[in-house]
This record gives C-alpha cells, sequence and structure tokens, in this order.
C-alpha cells in the first residue's frame, strides 16, 4: 500500500515538470517558424555570387561567408543617407511622443476637472480612427504648411499618440499617492511632481512606449512615401524598396543586405531597452 502511494506521489510531483517542459518545447518550435524568415534573409545577404539562392532543401548556412554585398549597396545606394534620415525622424518621434504622451497623461491620471473622463474616452476612441482615412486631409495640411518633403512634416504626425496617453495614464493610476502628497508637502509644484517623482516611477512604462513608438516610425513606409518625392529625404524603408525596385529579378543578395541594414537597428534598440522594462518599486519608500 506504501509502494502505491509512493508511486502515485511521484507521478504527480513529475507532471507539472512535463507540462511545463511541452509548454517551452512547443514556444522553442514556434518561435523557431518565426525565425526561419528573418534567418533566411540574413543567410542570403552574406552569401557569395556563386552560391545559388533558390536550392532545395534551402541552405541556411552560406558556404563562404562574404561582405561583398553589403559593400556593394552601400558604394551604390545612398544608404548612409537614408540612415541619417531614419535615425533623426525615429529620434525626433520618440522624444516628442514621450513627451507630450507623458504630459497629457498626468492630468488624465491625477488631477480632477470637469470632463476628464469624457476627455480620456474621447482621445480613446481616435485609436478605432485608420491612418488611411486621415492621410489625405493630413498631407493637404503639410503642403499648405509647407512642411512638404521636411523632416518636420515626418514626425508632425506622430508626435503624441492615442495609445501612448492610455499607456502612461494607466501607468500613473498605478504610482502611489502617499509619493506624490509627499512632496507635494515639501513644495514641489505640478510640474515638479511630473518631472521628478511620475517620470522615474512609470520608467518601465516609458522604455516601453519608447520602443514601440521607435520601431512604428523606423518602419514606416506609407506617411514617408506620400509625403516624400526627393530621393535625398527617403527613409531606409523607401530606400529598400527603390533597392528592389533597382534590383528586382536580379541580385537578391543585394535587396536582402539592404533588408539587413534597414532591421539591424531596430534589433539593437531593442535588446540595448529591454533591460530597462522591469517593476520598478515605487511604493518602496511609502510605509503603512
Amino acid at each position: 500500500m506504501q509502494t502505491s502511494n509512493s508511486s502515485s506521489g511521484s507521478i504527480a510531483s513529475s507532471t507539472p515538470w512535463l507540462k511545463t517542459l511541452g509548454i517551452y518545447l512547443l514556444l522553442g518550435a514556434i518561435a523557431l517558424v518565426m525565425l526561419l524568415p528573418l534567418v533566411w534573409l540574413v543567410s542570403t545577404a552574406f552569401k557569395a555570387p556563386t552560391e545559388d539562392l533558390f536550392t532545395f532543401p534551402p541552405q541556411f548556412l552560406p558556404q563562404s561567408p562574404t561582405l561583398q554585398n553589403f559593400v556593394r549597396v552601400w558604394q551604390t545606394n545612398p544608404f548612409g543617407r537614408y540612415l541619417w534620415n531614419s535615425t533623426l525622424v525615429a529620434v525626433l518621434t520618440v522624444g516628442l511622443n514621450l513627451l507630450f504622451c507623458a504630459l497629457a497623461a498626468y492630468p488624465l491620471a491625477r488631477l480632477q476637472f470637469r470632463g476628464r473622463e469624457a476627455m480620456f474616452s474621447l482621445i480613446v476612441a481616435t485609436i478605432l480612427v485608420p491612418f488611411q482615412i486621415v492621410m489625405i486631409p493630413l498631407y493637404i495640411l503639410m503642403v499648405q504648411l509647407g512642411l512638404r518633403n521636411s523632416y518636420v512634416g515626418l514626425v508632425f504626425p506622430a508626435i503624441a499618440s492615442a495609445f501612448g496617453i492610455f499607456l502612461l495614464r494607466q501607468a500613473f493610476l498605478g504610482v502611489p499617492k502617499e509619493l506624490e502628497e509627499a512632496a507635494r508637502m515639501d513644495g514641489c509644484s505640478e510640474l515638479g511632481i511630473w518631472w521628478h517623482v511620475m517620470l522615474p516611477a512609470v520608467r518601465p512604462a516609458l522604455v516601453t512606449l519608447a520602443i514601440f513608438v521607435f520601431i512604428g516610425s523606423w518602419s514606416d513606409f506609407l506617411w514617408p512615401l506620400i509625403l516624400l518625392d526627393q530621393p535625398e529625404m527617403y527613409t531606409l524603408p523607401l530606400g529598400v524598396a527603390r533597392l528592389a525596385g533597382a534590383f528586382s529579378g536580379d541580385d537578391w543578395r543585394l535587396i536582402a543586405a539592404g533588408s539587413v541594414i534597414s532591421i539591424a537597428p531596430i534589433l539593437l534598440v531593442f535588446l540595448w531597452l529591454q533591460r530597462y522594462i522591469v517593476p520598478t518599486e515605487t511604493g518602496s519608500g511609502v510605509k503603512g
């Protein structure tokens, strides 16, 4: 009888371990399938001209890895200019978006005024409006303001977002009121509370929003395509599309190399910022 109980206990104790192992194996298989196109793209960018790209089964490891494709793309196309344009637009977009979203979210979360909930509901409702509906009026506005083929015109539509305001408002609501009251008793103004207390307390939300905004700005293709007609103002998505049009059917290695140059900054920024997406102990200094 004791042997039966011990064996059933060992089976029960091993069941959670097997379940966890199965979950990790399933997630690993899904991640591998999702990464295969990226692996094939990077592999193609490093393949020599003598290697066949469309063999079956596909060869994910280049036989003779080379940087010749990257050098040729960089020399024959102004990718340095494209990279500068995308970097400048993305940095300005992220900075202004964090600033204006944080300024709008703070009073919606911590201040009491008439119509606050209605205003917040209207802001969130704009998420339902697709960009394709407003892009023509927005383009006409940019032309009338003389912002066509300009960095300001590229950045202006993304200086604030309903999603960013919603995300930061929810983060501000989670900050203990004791921190705010302590700062106010020390003579801190509302702007000082926002800067010195609230923003450090919601740093993970700020970093999360920064990643989303950076990825959206860096990979945006439609709005630059509408606003720009001067090649020297092109961002990387437009540059890669121009490269694909020039070498379509000719040499996919160059297109893959240009695509890798385009997506590499996104991966680097994510790897750099992900360590900051951790919960902060906002209430560690509050007793009671």
